[in-house]
Order: structure tokens, then C-alpha cells, then sequence
């Protein structure tokens, strides 16, 4: 065998071995590594949350339950939307749970593809919502002085490693317009993916967070954003979120059944706060009643009536994005007036129609469907006129 011919042929097996070796090592990590994860995981999926550790948020003791009245609409369907009906558009849709909420009775409440009414479903982004109602739970209890507040007024490292820190604020977070870096590069060691599987995420938002431009300027969706606001209410409140979120919102919201809130790792214990709630469809679809009744649900005052205002009011003055406020999706349509939006990936939607008094959830194994956001003020105009 010639000398060449016997190089090509280790060549050819490093190539074959060393991408077995570098699996093998990464299917062994997953619990110690991020990049592991992102290798092994690869695409985020709805039971990832069975992949996670995760700590448990008790229901209540005054489980808020509703009336059930079976309502039908008449909802045709647009063309390109797959189906015959409403029944069989969500079922194709690869929706998981869908509910209807009008004049707090629940007018539909329809579940598919292999789940219940006791099955899990998870979150992803709607998570953001529910963490910008525990920012102002903590500014009405006096944790958290003001929105206006730098961050480094509890983060302090972040000034001692970036002076520019200090003109970043609380509101700056909610509002997606802090002017850090986050790039989406589908790639396992890009922002994404780091935001999405790092093992210890308070080290990732303290360390690898970096300053692109001043903040105010220009609207960017980032996790960074939500991981950080997760961090100064851990050191605002002086303990875990996920307990806060019990106490504060979780039960006082009336959940008849246990939450879960994903953890990125046994050792670090930190929340994912942009993507890891978990629970009942209807529990979770609380959070919309909660706006929708300005604060107030369950008989608890549990948000101020002008925090649920402005997180959710369309911007005409100064914010970078009009479409976006405090952790929600806003939308303005002369057809279907102000609503707006808690949305996650692979479909999960918390969508609140103010002027017809409905709530609609929708949470989905995959979107399965490209035009949710025109889809779903259509359903709200079908169920508000039934």
C-alpha cells in the first residue's frame, strides 16, 4: 500500500470516527453543557420541558373554575387555510389545546392531537408575558422602585464591566430596545442557541451580553432582554422566581393544577425566563382574563390597573416599536380595533380583544399554519357575534 493511499485512508476514517466521538461526548453532556444540548436537542421542541429540571409552582388554594357553554361560530375558512371546518383547521393545525373565553364563561374549550384538558403544554416567548406581569407586581410591592431605573442599579457587575450599562433601564428591557447584541444564527453556539440551552444562564446574561448601539433607539426582540429582567427580580425580591410567580401571580390567578417552571440546570437552579413556563392550557390562559379585567381576577387585585395599561397600550410616541410594549405583541386594526398578544413558538398564543370582552388561547405542537395573527381576530370576531 502506498504511503498516500495508507494517509487517505486514516483521513477518511478520522473523518467517519471523530464526528461519532464528538455525538457519543455530547449525548453524555447534556445536562453540563449547552453546546451538548443544542447538538443532541438541536430545534427547540413543545416537550422539551420533560428534557429540563424544572421547579414545581403549587396551584392554589381557590383554583379558579368556569362555566362551560359549547358556543358554535360560523368561521369559514380563508383560502390556503388547511380544513373542511373550524374542528378540522385546528386539529390539522397541529393544535394541542384551544380555548375560548367571553364574559368569563369558557365558550370553547377543544383539545387535539393526543391531549387533554390535564396535559401539559409549554409556553416558549408567551413566558415574557407572564414575567412583565411579575415586573409589576415587584414595582407595586416597592422591590423594584421604578422602570426608569438603570439596570445596574441591581445588576452592579454589569457597570463594572461595561460603564454603558447605566444608561440601559428597566424599561428599556420591556420594551426590547436596550441596544444589546443578539444575533439568530440557528447554529449551536450562536445567541439563540447560548439563550436557549446554556447550562447557567446568569453567567451568560452577566458575561456574554455586549452594548451594539444606545439603548432607545431601535426595537430588537432578545431573549438577553427577559433573562436580565429575570435577574433583577431575583435580586429585587430576594428570592426564587419561581416562587415569587406562585405567590405573586400563580396562585392568586386561581391554577387548579401545578405549573412547572423550567430550570437551565440542577446546579445553576435559574429559571428560563424567556421560554420555560409550563402547565394546564387553562391555567395559563389566565394571564389573559387577568388583563382583560385590568388586573383583577379571583378576587385578588394582583397588577395595578395602570401597569396593565401601559404594558399593553399601542405606542404613538417615542418607543422604538408601536407594536411592541412591555412584553406583549400589540395590534391595531380598523377592523377589529386594539387587542394584543402573548406568542411563543410553535404556536402558542394568549390573544386578548379588550372591546368584545375574549380571551383566546391557543397553544400548538407547531404553528401549522403561517397567518395566526390574521386568523386570530377573525376567530375573535366569530365568537364575540355568536
Amino acid at each position: 500500500m502506498s504511503k498516500r493511499r495508507h494517509t487517505s485512508i486514516l483521513a477518511l476514517g478520522a473523518l467517519i470516527i471523530l464526528p461519532s466521538l464528538a455525538y457519543g461526548w455530547a449525548r453524555l453532556s447534556t445536562s453540563i453543557s449547552g453546546l451538548a444540548r443544542a447538538i443532541v436537542w438541536m430545534d427547540a421542541d413543545v416537550k422539551d420541558y420533560t428534557r429540563f429540571p424544572a421547579r414545581t409552582m403549587r396551584e392554589s388554594e381557590q383554583p379558579l373554575t368556569f362555566e362551560t357553554r359549547e358556543v358554535s361560530v360560523d368561521f369559514e375558512l380563508d383560502p390556503g387555510m388547511p380544513g373542511e371546518d373550524l374542528d378540522s383547521f385546528l386539529k390539522q393545525t397541529e393544535t394541542a389545546a384551544f380555548i375560548a373565553i367571553r364574559d368569563d364563561e369558557v365558550i370553547a374549550e377543544r383539545y387535539y392531537n393526543g391531549y387533554d384538558e390535564a396535559s401539559t403544554v409549554t409556553s416558549f416567548s408567551v413566558a415574557k408575558s407572564f414575567i412583565s406581569a411579575l415586573i409589576g407586581i415587584a414595582l407595586e410591592d416597592g422591590a423594584i422602585g421604578s422602570i426608569d431605573d438603570p439596570v445596574t442599579r441591581y445588576l452592579s457587575e454589569l457597570e463594572e464591566r461595561d460603564p454603558r450599562f447605566a444608561d440601559i433601564t428597566i424599561h428599556h428591557l420591556l420594551t426590547m430596545s436596550s441596544g444589546l447584541r443578539f444575533e439568530e444564527q440557528n447554529l449551536p453556539w450562536s445567541d439563540d442557541a447560548k439563550t436557549y440551552y446554556a447550562t447557567d444562564l446568569r453567567t451568560l446574561a452577566l458575561e456574554d451580553t455586549e452594548i451594539v448601539e444606545p439603548p432607545g433607539r431601535t426595537f430588537h426582540y432578545n431573549p438577553y432582554n427577559t433573562l436580565l429582567l429575570g435577574l433583577i427580580l431575583e435580586r429585587a425580591t430576594g428570592g426564587r422566581v419561581s416562587d415569587f410567580m406562585q405567590d405573586e401571580l400563580w396562585q392568586p390567578m386561581g391554577a387548579v393544577a401545578p405549573g412547572t417552571w423550567s430550570l437551565d440546570s440542577r446546579e445553576s437552579g435559574f429559571e428560563r425566563m424567556e421560554s420555560g413556563l409550563n402547565g394546564r392550557a387553562i391555567d395559563l390562559a389566565k394571564l389573559g382574563l387577568l388583563y382583560l379585567h385590568d388586573g383583577t381576577l379571583n378576587g385578588h387585585a394582583i397588577l395595578s390597573e395602570a401597569w396593565v395599561q401601559e404594558s399593553t397600550r399601542y405606542a404613538e410616541d417615542s418607543d422604538p416599536s408601536r407594536g411592541y410594549q412591555y412584553q406583549w405583541w400589540i395590534y391595531r386594526d380598523p377592523s377589529f380595533g386594539d387587542w394584543y398578544l402573548a406568542r411563543g413558538n410553535k404556536g402558542q398564543f394568549i390573544a386578548v380583544f379588550p372591546e368584545d370582552d375574549l380571551v383566546i388561547a391557543r397553544f400548538g405542537i407547531d404553528f401549522g399554519y403561517e397567518d395566526w395573527t390574521g386568523a386570530l381576530p377573525r376567530l375573535a370576531q366569530a365568537y364575540a357575534g355568536a
